[in-house]
């Protein structure tokens, strides 16, 4: 996945993120981070059920 998709997706579950933010991280750091956004996102939903 591109920076730009990854950066797309965590803009996504993270409405407060900007793009002109997350594009000063590196591609690697930022699949971290949407790692861990989707598990928290997972959790919420699990949270709801």
């Amino acid at each position: 996945m591109g920076k730009r998709e990854i950066i797309d997706f965590i803009m996504e579950i993270n409405t407060s993120a900007r793009p002109e933010f997350l594009a000063q991280f590196p591609v690697d750091e930022l699949d971290l981070y949407l790692e861990h956004l989707m598990e928290l996102d997972l959790e919420d939903i699990a949270l709801c059920a």
